[in-house]
């Protein structure tokens, strides 16, 4: 399947591309995490593997499934400490002995009571050697609102914004309320597919009447969950929002508190959640250190006074990446 440049196996060349392969699942398998595995022999990617949509097959099933038997005395890189209890089928560790694997590389273990340690013990006492802490930090960050959801009993919360050069996040003009251009739009439906949930306020709800859906053509079905906050049962019947309610699923909350919303959101199997408009709920996450990631997108166009300011981001957000989509650029900041 390809030999990479990299040809030391206990190098994390292998790891990385695991990652990349999970990052194909966010969105998709919620509350699962969105595992990636690939298994190596001879310095040869033999199978590869990740989280199916809805959670299974495991990433880990579906690169020994395609490895075969060259998964014999291979080594095995995965994102995340295999399953160790039946659930939808036989436990990851039992296929991973069963095939003979020789060495697996961790990234990290998994949280949940269910395995936490229990998955990397069997395979050991196997004999099967196992190397933990590979881009663990990397890791860690891909499944952050899997992760969360087991040790804080909260999802995770990326916050997105437009803003001009002049840093507006509104033009004032009901006519022409677009700020970034069409490239930029493109990829925040990208962002969407990759979260379980896109939370709005009523007030951009009813200036708005948006959708909320994902328009990238083959991930429409991935469209999120949408979330009204709605304290004053203002929301309309209506709406597109309503109206749609029966092909995408619809939340309307009245709850205030940004953390007891994030448990409410929890509690429904939520693990990745994206706040896209009002300036008021933005505020409140970012005041009550509710959110996790900030994704920018910057025109190069000024607005001027009469839009409305973006909110200023806390001191511990640190930027991680910029790219540059048309006339506009993205910016990805995290927290910490």
């Amino acid at each position: 399947m390809g030999r990479p440049t990299d040809q030391q196996t206990s190098r994390p060349v292998f790891m990385l591309h695991a990652l990349e392969l999970a990052k194909r699942s966010l969105g998709k398998v919620g509350p699962s995490a969105a595992v990636g595995c690939v298994i190596i022999k001879n310095n040869v990617i033999v199978g590869r593997g990740w989280t199916q949509a809805g959670g299974r097959p495991h990433a880990e099933a579906m690169a020994l499934a395609q490895a075969g038997d060259a998964a014999y005395g291979a080594d095995m890189y995965v994102t995340l400490e295999p399953c160790f209890m039946p659930g939808r089928g036989a436990p990851c560790t039992q296929s991973m002995i069963d095939a003979g694997l020789k060495k697996v590389f961790v990234a990290i273990r998994d949280p949940n009571p269910r395995v936490n340690g229990q998955g990397i013990a069997a395979l050991r006492a196997a004999g099967i050697e196992v190397v933990e802490g590979l881009c663990a930090d990397e890791a860690a960050q891909l499944n952050k609102g899997f992760l969360l959801l087991q040790t804080q009993q909260r999802p995770m919360v990326t916050l997105k914004l437009a803003i001009s050069a002049d840093g507006k996040m509104t033009t004032g003009d009901k006519n022409n309320r677009w700020i970034t251009g069409e490239a930029a739009r493109r990829h925040g439906h990208l962002l969407r597919a990759n979260h379980d949930a896109i939370m709005i306020g009523i007030g951009t709800a009813l200036a708005d009447d948006p959708m909320l859906d994902c328009r990238i053509v083959g991930l429409e079905k991935y469209s999120p969950v949408r979330v009204i906050l709605d304290s004053k049962n203002q929301f309309s019947e209506n709406s597109k929002l309503k109206q749609t309610s029966d092909k995408i699923p619809l939340l309307v909350l009245a709850e205030k508190d940004p953390l007891k919303i994030l448990h409410e959101l929890a509690a429904k199997r939520i693990s990745r959640v994206l706040i896209e408009g009002g300036a008021k709920v933005a505020q409140s996450f970012l005041a009550a250190g509710l959110v996790d990631e900030v994704v920018i997108y910057q025109s190069p166009n000024t607005v001027g006074g009469q839009g409305l300011s973006a909110p200023e981001l806390p001191e511990d957000f640190r930027q991680k990446s910029e790219i540059q989509l048309g006339l506009d650029s993205y910016k990805h900041y995290l927290k910490g």
